[in-house]
Protein backbone atom coordinates (compact mmCIF):
# COMPACT_ATOMS: atom_id res chain seq x y z
CA UNK A 1 0.00 0.00 0.00
CA UNK A 2 1.16 3.46 -0.94
CA UNK A 3 2.62 5.78 1.97
CA UNK A 4 0.96 8.90 1.66
CA UNK A 5 -2.42 7.89 -0.03
CA UNK A 6 -5.16 6.81 2.36
CA UNK A 7 -8.03 5.89 -0.42
CA UNK A 8 -9.66 7.09 -3.67
CA UNK A 9 -12.67 8.15 -4.53
CA UNK A 10 -14.11 8.01 -7.96
CA UNK A 11 -17.36 9.73 -9.95
CA UNK A 12 -19.50 7.50 -11.88
CA UNK A 13 -20.98 9.20 -15.06
CA UNK A 14 -18.71 10.46 -17.66
CA UNK A 15 -15.19 9.76 -14.99
CA UNK A 16 -15.43 6.07 -14.68
CA UNK A 17 -18.27 4.96 -17.73
CA UNK A 18 -19.61 6.28 -20.93
CA UNK A 19 -22.92 7.42 -19.08
CA UNK A 20 -23.00 11.16 -19.05
CA UNK A 21 -24.40 11.12 -22.27
CA UNK A 22 -27.43 9.18 -20.91
CA UNK A 23 -28.54 12.41 -18.72
CA UNK A 24 -27.90 14.42 -22.34
CA UNK A 25 -30.07 12.59 -24.45
CA UNK A 26 -32.90 11.88 -21.77
CA UNK A 27 -32.57 16.28 -20.68
CA UNK A 28 -32.60 16.80 -24.59
CA UNK A 29 -36.10 14.04 -24.88
CA UNK A 30 -37.43 16.14 -22.22
CA UNK A 31 -36.80 20.22 -23.65
CA UNK A 32 -38.81 18.25 -26.51
CA UNK A 33 -41.70 17.05 -24.80
CA UNK A 34 -42.39 20.42 -23.30
CA UNK A 35 -42.00 22.22 -27.00
CA UNK A 36 -38.51 23.40 -27.07
CA UNK A 37 -34.74 22.38 -27.51
CA UNK A 38 -32.27 22.75 -25.41
CA UNK A 39 -29.15 24.49 -25.97
CA UNK A 40 -25.65 23.19 -25.77
CA UNK A 41 -24.30 25.79 -23.36
CA UNK A 42 -27.39 24.86 -21.26
CA UNK A 43 -26.50 21.00 -21.67
CA UNK A 44 -23.12 21.67 -20.19
CA UNK A 45 -24.18 23.40 -16.98
CA UNK A 46 -25.86 20.30 -16.37
CA UNK A 47 -23.23 17.88 -16.34
CA UNK A 48 -22.51 16.54 -12.78
CA UNK A 49 -25.14 18.74 -11.39
CA UNK A 50 -28.41 17.47 -9.42
CA UNK A 51 -31.58 16.76 -11.22
CA UNK A 52 -32.92 20.03 -9.81
CA UNK A 53 -30.55 22.09 -10.50
CA UNK A 54 -30.57 20.35 -13.99
CA UNK A 55 -34.24 21.56 -14.34
CA UNK A 56 -33.78 24.98 -13.11
CA UNK A 57 -31.14 25.43 -15.96
CA UNK A 58 -33.50 23.48 -18.57
CA UNK A 59 -36.17 25.65 -17.61
CA UNK A 60 -34.13 28.62 -17.58
CA UNK A 61 -33.30 27.63 -21.14
CA UNK A 62 -36.77 27.25 -22.49
CA UNK A 63 -38.07 30.15 -20.62
CA UNK A 64 -40.74 28.10 -19.27
CA UNK A 65 -42.08 27.93 -15.25
CA UNK A 66 -43.17 24.06 -14.68
CA UNK A 67 -45.13 24.05 -10.99
CA UNK A 68 -43.24 21.87 -8.32
CA UNK A 69 -45.39 18.82 -9.30
CA UNK A 70 -44.65 18.87 -12.87
CA UNK A 71 -41.10 19.48 -11.98
CA UNK A 72 -40.87 16.46 -9.71
CA UNK A 73 -43.04 14.70 -12.71
CA UNK A 74 -40.05 15.64 -15.26
CA UNK A 75 -37.22 14.88 -13.05
CA UNK A 76 -38.97 10.82 -12.94
CA UNK A 77 -39.47 10.49 -16.40
CA UNK A 78 -35.85 11.88 -17.14
CA UNK A 79 -34.63 9.14 -14.56
CA UNK A 80 -36.93 6.69 -16.42
CA UNK A 81 -35.53 7.11 -19.41
CA UNK A 82 -31.87 7.48 -18.29
CA UNK A 83 -32.51 4.04 -16.08
CA UNK A 84 -33.41 1.87 -19.36
CA UNK A 85 -29.78 3.37 -20.97
CA UNK A 86 -28.38 2.52 -17.65
CA UNK A 87 -29.53 -1.04 -18.44
CA UNK A 88 -27.77 -1.13 -21.52
CA UNK A 89 -23.82 -2.41 -22.49
CA UNK A 90 -21.06 -0.57 -20.29
CA UNK A 91 -18.92 1.27 -21.69
CA UNK A 92 -15.79 2.21 -19.62
CA UNK A 93 -13.69 5.59 -20.13
CA UNK A 94 -10.41 5.47 -21.51
CA UNK A 95 -8.11 4.01 -18.45
CA UNK A 96 -10.58 4.00 -16.04
CA UNK A 97 -11.09 0.03 -15.01
CA UNK A 98 -7.47 -0.52 -15.44
CA UNK A 99 -6.82 2.73 -12.95
CA UNK A 100 -9.19 1.20 -10.88
CA UNK A 101 -7.73 -2.38 -11.18
CA UNK A 102 -4.61 -1.06 -9.98
CA UNK A 103 -5.98 0.86 -6.91
CA UNK A 104 -7.64 -2.54 -6.12
CA UNK A 105 -4.60 -4.26 -6.56
CA UNK A 106 -2.56 -1.99 -4.39
CA UNK A 107 -5.20 -2.62 -1.44
CA UNK A 108 -6.29 1.24 -1.58
CA UNK A 109 -10.16 1.85 -0.15
CA UNK A 110 -11.72 2.89 -2.73
CA UNK A 111 -15.54 4.43 -3.09
CA UNK A 112 -17.63 5.57 -5.59
CA UNK A 113 -19.05 9.49 -5.37
CA UNK A 114 -22.38 9.88 -7.33
CA UNK A 115 -24.66 12.53 -7.56
CA UNK A 116 -27.00 9.60 -9.32
CA UNK A 117 -30.05 8.40 -7.24
CA UNK A 118 -29.05 5.26 -5.65
CA UNK A 119 -31.78 3.14 -8.27
CA UNK A 120 -30.33 3.64 -11.31
CA UNK A 121 -26.63 3.60 -9.77
CA UNK A 122 -26.56 0.39 -8.66
CA UNK A 123 -27.48 -0.35 -12.59
CA UNK A 124 -24.15 0.37 -13.56
CA UNK A 125 -22.50 -0.71 -10.00
CA UNK A 126 -23.52 -4.18 -10.92
CA UNK A 127 -21.89 -4.22 -14.20
CA UNK A 128 -18.68 -2.88 -12.69
CA UNK A 129 -19.02 -5.41 -10.00
CA UNK A 130 -19.02 -8.46 -13.01
CA UNK A 131 -16.42 -6.87 -14.65
CA UNK A 132 -13.97 -7.72 -11.13
CA UNK A 133 -15.24 -11.02 -9.95
CA UNK A 134 -12.43 -11.54 -7.62
CA UNK A 135 -12.49 -8.49 -5.12
CA UNK A 136 -15.15 -5.76 -5.18
CA UNK A 137 -14.14 -2.84 -7.08
CA UNK A 138 -15.37 -0.44 -4.28
CA UNK A 139 -15.73 -0.49 -0.95
CA UNK A 140 -18.44 2.11 -0.40
CA UNK A 141 -20.49 3.71 -2.71
CA UNK A 142 -22.03 7.00 -1.80
CA UNK A 143 -25.24 8.28 -4.02
CA UNK A 144 -26.79 11.55 -4.48
CA UNK A 145 -29.92 10.29 -2.55
CA UNK A 146 -28.05 9.46 0.66
CA UNK A 147 -26.31 12.52 1.83
CA UNK A 148 -27.31 16.08 3.08
CA UNK A 149 -26.08 18.14 -0.23
CA UNK A 150 -24.70 16.97 -3.69
CA UNK A 151 -22.01 18.37 -5.64
CA UNK A 152 -20.56 20.92 -5.91
CA UNK A 153 -21.07 20.93 -2.24
CA UNK A 154 -18.23 18.64 -0.19
CA UNK A 155 -20.77 17.03 1.89
CA UNK A 156 -20.43 13.57 -0.61
CA UNK A 157 -16.73 13.30 -0.35
CA UNK A 158 -16.92 13.91 2.91
CA UNK A 159 -19.23 11.54 4.08
CA UNK A 160 -17.73 8.97 1.94
CA UNK A 161 -14.17 9.30 3.74
CA UNK A 162 -15.13 9.28 7.12
CA UNK A 163 -17.13 6.35 6.48
CA UNK A 164 -13.71 4.87 5.21
CA UNK A 165 -11.92 6.14 8.39
CA UNK A 166 -9.89 8.51 6.18
CA UNK A 167 -8.44 12.00 6.23
CA UNK A 168 -9.58 14.21 2.99
CA UNK A 169 -6.56 15.62 2.25
CA UNK A 170 -4.95 11.75 2.26
CA UNK A 171 -7.12 11.60 -0.73
CA UNK A 172 -7.59 11.27 -4.86
CA UNK A 173 -11.05 12.32 -6.05
CA UNK A 174 -11.49 11.25 -9.77
CA UNK A 175 -13.99 13.55 -11.61
CA UNK A 176 -14.96 14.87 -15.20
CA UNK A 177 -17.25 17.67 -14.26
CA UNK A 178 -16.80 21.31 -12.75
CA UNK A 179 -19.34 20.41 -10.13
CA UNK A 180 -17.55 17.58 -8.66
CA UNK A 181 -13.61 18.78 -8.93
CA UNK A 182 -15.59 21.80 -6.47
CA UNK A 183 -16.82 19.32 -4.45
CA UNK A 184 -13.47 17.51 -4.43
CA UNK A 185 -11.11 20.63 -3.49
CA UNK A 186 -13.74 22.13 -1.16
CA UNK A 187 -13.23 18.61 0.89
CA UNK A 188 -9.79 19.02 0.75
CA UNK A 189 -8.65 16.24 -1.35
CA UNK A 190 -6.73 16.33 -4.00
CA UNK A 191 -8.43 16.06 -7.46
CA UNK A 192 -7.73 14.41 -10.56
CA UNK A 193 -9.69 16.04 -13.25
CA UNK A 194 -10.71 14.57 -16.44
CA UNK A 195 -13.28 16.43 -18.63
CA UNK A 196 -15.27 14.60 -21.09
CA UNK A 197 -18.22 16.23 -21.63
CA UNK A 198 -17.69 19.58 -20.07
CA UNK A 199 -13.80 21.92 -19.87
CA UNK A 200 -12.32 21.58 -16.63
CA UNK A 201 -10.57 25.21 -15.46
CA UNK A 202 -7.18 24.85 -13.33
CA UNK A 203 -7.11 25.48 -10.24
CA UNK A 204 -5.04 24.59 -6.96
CA UNK A 205 -5.05 21.02 -6.52
CA UNK A 206 -6.56 20.25 -9.47
CA UNK A 207 -4.52 18.30 -11.85
CA UNK A 208 -6.05 17.66 -15.33
CA UNK A 209 -5.40 14.66 -17.93
CA UNK A 210 -7.20 14.27 -21.45
CA UNK A 211 -8.13 10.98 -20.02
CA UNK A 212 -7.13 7.86 -17.35
CA UNK A 213 -4.39 5.95 -19.71
CA UNK A 214 -1.70 5.46 -18.10
CA UNK A 215 -2.24 7.06 -14.59
CA UNK A 216 -1.53 4.31 -11.67
CA UNK A 217 -1.45 4.13 -7.91
CA UNK A 218 2.10 5.92 -7.69
CA UNK A 219 0.46 8.99 -9.98
CA UNK A 220 -2.65 9.32 -7.47
CA UNK A 221 -0.10 9.67 -4.88
CA UNK A 222 2.01 12.00 -6.35
CA UNK A 223 -0.91 13.85 -6.18
CA UNK A 224 -1.55 13.75 -2.36
CA UNK A 225 1.91 14.96 -1.75
CA UNK A 226 2.03 17.80 -4.22
CA UNK A 227 -1.41 19.02 -2.73
CA UNK A 228 0.01 18.34 0.59
CA UNK A 229 3.11 20.25 -0.10
CA UNK A 230 1.35 23.34 -1.56
CA UNK A 231 -1.26 23.27 1.49
CA UNK A 232 -0.22 21.66 4.51
CA UNK A 233 -1.75 20.83 7.41
CA UNK A 234 -2.61 23.80 9.91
Amino acid sequence: MPNHLAAVMFDMDGTLVESEQHWGEALFALARRLGGELSGPAREATVGTSMATSMRILQADLGIERSPGDTRADIAWVEDAVAGLLAAELHWRPGARELLADVRAAALPTALVTTTPRRLAELVVAQIEAAFPDVPPFDLTVCGDEVPARKPDPAPYLQAAEALGVDPADCVVVEDSGAGVTAGLAAGCAVLGVPSLQPLAPAPGLVLRGTLAGVGVADLERLVLDRQAAAPRS
